[in-house]
């Protein structure tokens, strides 16, 4: 089939070769509107043409695609944040706890815990403005695996659909209407991990009612038990079509547990501690979340375009308690503190696109409007020992609220060329009424983003692309209005509400050799202001501009009959873009990734695969005079079919028990006995080899 043949009978994801292969999925949960549709009989998945819309003719960037349910379920994860690595390039650790969000890295950026890539779950966004441990942060533990229907990802600041938090990227899940089947699990690991899954759609009222419970514990490899509890429910109706249609979703999320945060090399190499000791090991937290969203699709008469609307509100509280410093501060009671926030958040999103045609040109119109308001009562810091409260050293009481307006337009200029041309203007206002009265303030700012895009082809099965646009990020509010140090008392100059970004791309985009598919990424990002980690605060904090630079290479291959592989190279350069004494070098920033993965289907029964990821060494100081070391992790899958609705699977996590580290930085620290504060590298490790045993029933 030629490219204009694939566009005109629809698109076939980039990963379809997975979705061939479910056979050999031991936990199963696709929708009929994720992207196929199961046969019972079978236990397998006929994809169904335009159903991902990532293919070569219908992206519109090379660093495009999607991910389905059937990919999910291939690939084993360690933790739930982990289905954001199906965006290529993107790696995901944990630095803390099982209960915290994880931390993300993505071209050329440490994103922390979501500061510079926007993440939403059927339109609700999920990073946290003004959130009491950092700007952006994206705690993805709400979800339930088998209930993420499809992954929708784009890099680049190129997109009018896209704003806040957006310059490197976004990823847009989508949860199922209905599954094709009813699904338990039931998992059993090393070092007490245990969990259960109950899922299952039936008929209800003239619609569906999907229901899903997940519940989870976890030791943990630390030698400072994690005691890690989570439990997560979801409940949703909805009635019509994919095309005209509504849901109404509630969800719910609980969870507490002991941290093993990142430790100072200096205390493991005198035998203080060993490497998965702790120095505080009070530290931990607990979180929940609720939320309750509705979403309408209607079609234009004639099919010639939709609207949607999409509507939230979510409940959201965090207690985290942490101790980076260890007795910098504190020599007597320690430095440890507690983060706590209270937040509830609401928007609508509304959406129209329609066809038309002007002066013989085909085109595709949508407009958009994006609504968010945030309000924290309250967010706060404090210092603790043992969790036991000591002195508040700020609360606040925030009200964040955004409106945006975007429009673009795709004209087919001829049959191998078109333009995606969008426009967005983000208009925001921060109030914050601070403990202490000068840090109190109002302020409001607002940023227009033009974004272009150029697609030419196809020829031989291969598209090439030019694309260009302005992003942003907001700072915290309380950044915003603050004027004093609430610690020392020293004045301090606010943030900047937003910080506008600039990136460009080009790539290309091929299915000329039969069975791959291939696209390369030429890409720039500039950005007016880092959003960094302070290892001694906890949080993000803004720092100096940015520059970087980078290449991506992503394969697909469908290997006969057999396997899957897929193959993704990621190369970055960071700089600070100002001049400064301390040196030109982004702390954190990554250089390298590297992943291969190869999934089997059934075979007699047995079905596995492989998965492997190459992190490369990051620097840690702005001279570039130490760095982390590279780490290399393999996870691995074998699975037997007992019978078509009953499956077992073996998952094993750091196959070859690699002892490397997860992050590091580079900052000073007291240990108790110390009479001054070392500089050191501090680090949190990898979790050693893990072996997690399921069992699936789909009935």
């Amino acid at each position: 089939m030629t490219v204009s043949d694939a566009t005109r009978a629809g698109a076939i994801s980039g990963r379809v070769g997975l979705a061939a292969w479910c056979l050999a999925l031991p936990a199963l949960a696709v929708a009929q509107d994720a992207g196929g549709a199961a046969d019972p009989q079978l236990g397998e998945i006929r994809v169904q043409a335009g159903s991902q819309g990532n293919a070569l003719g219908s992206s519109d960037a090379a660093s495009q695609g999607s991910a389905s349910a059937a990919d999910i379920a291939a690939r084993p994860a360690l933790r739930t944040g982990e289905i954001l690595e199906f965006v290529p390039g993107l790696v995901v650790v944990q630095h803390s706890g099982g209960g915290k969000a994880n931390q993300y890295f993505l071209r050329g950026f440490n994103l922390d815990h979501g500061t510079e890539f926007a993440t939403y779950v059927d339109g609700m966004p999920v990073n946290m403005r003004t959130h009491a441990h950092g700007q952006g942060y994206t705690d993805l533990n709400f979800l339930i695996p088998e209930l993420v229907g499809r992954v929708d990802y784009r890099k680049g600041p190129y997109y009018a659909e896209e704003g806040d938090f957006a310059s490197a990227g976004s990823a847009r899940m989508r949860l199922p209407d209905t599954l094709p089947q009813g699904l338990a699990v039931v998992t059993g690991g090393t070092r007490g991990y245990g969990r259960t899954l109950l899922a299952d759609s039936v008929d209800w009222n003239q619609g569906k009612l999907l229901y899903g419970l997940e519940l989870a514990t976890n030791r943990g490899p630390f030698d400072n038990s994690d005691r890690m509890r989570r439990f997560n429910a979801l409940l949703r109706y909805s009635a019509g079509s994919e095309s005209d249609g509504y849901s109404l979703t509630a969800m719910a999320y609980g969870s507490r547990w002991n941290a093993t945060d990142q430790i100072p090399q200096r205390a493991v190499d005198s035998g203080l501690i060993g490497r998965l000791g702790a120095i505080d090991p009070s530290d931990g937290g607990t979180t929940a979340r609720s939320s309750l969203s509705y979403a309408l699709r209607r079609s234009n008469a004639g099919g010639s375009g939709r609207f949607t609307l999409e509507a939230f509100v979510v409940r959201s509280r965090l207690d985290l308690f942490s101790n980076l410093t260890y007795f910098t501060d504190d020599p007597v009671n320690g430095d440890q503190f507690v983060q706590r926030e209270r937040r509830t958040m609401a928007g609508v999103n509304l959406a129209q696109s329609w066809s038309a045609t002007l002066g013989g040109l085909d085109m595709q119109n949508r407009i958009g409007l994006q609504t968010r308001l945030d309000r924290l009562a309250p967010v706060g810091f404090a210092t603790t020992v043992q969790r036991r409260e000591l002195q508040t050293i700020r609360e606040d009481r925030v009200r964040e609220g955004s409106a945006a307006v975007f429009a673009e337009n795709t004209t087919q200029w001829t049959d191998k060329i078109r333009s995606v041309a969008g426009l967005r203007v983000d208009a925001f206002r921060f109030a914050v009424d601070s403990s202490l009265p000068a840090n109190s303030g109002r302020a409001r700012d607002h940023i227009a983003s033009p974004k272009l895009a150029l697609v030419f082809g196809p020829w031989a099965d291969t598209e090439y692309f030019v694309s260009a646009g302005r992003g942003f990020h907001s700072n915290d509010a309380r950044g915003v209005t603050t004027r004093i140090n609430p610690r020392t008392g020293g004045a301090v100059d606010p943030s900047a509400p937003l910080v506008g970004a600039r990136g460009m791309e080009v790539g290309v985009r091929s299915e000329a050799i039969p069975g791959l598919q291939t696209s390369l990424a030429l890409w720039k990002l500039d950005i007016g202001s880092e959003l960094l980690f302070n290892g001694e605060a906890g949080e993000t904090e803004a720092s100096r501009p940015t520059k970087r630079y980078g290449i991506e290479w992503t394969n697909r291959y469908q290997a006969g009959r057999w396997a899957q592989i897929d193959a993704d190279v990621a190369l970055s350069r960071t700089r600070f873009a100002d001049a400064d004494a301390a040196g030109p070098y982004v702390p954190g920033a990554i250089g390298k990734v590297v992943s291969l993965g190869v999934t089997v289907p059934q075979v007699n029964g047995w079905f596995g695969g492989m998965h492997v990821r190459y992190f490369g060494p990051r620097v840690l100081v702005e001279d570039n005079s130490v760095r982390s070391r590279s780490s290399a992790l393999t996870s691995a899958r074998v699975g037997y079919a007992i019978d078509r609705n009953t499956r077992i699977a073996l998952d094993v996590f750091n196959l070859f028990d690699r002892k490397v580290t997860d992050s590091d930085y580079y900052y000073a620290t007291r240990l108790r006995g110390e009479s001054v504060a070392v500089n050191d590298v501090i680090f949190h490790p990898a979790e050693p080899r893990t072996v997690r045993l399921s069992l699936t029933h789909r009935f």
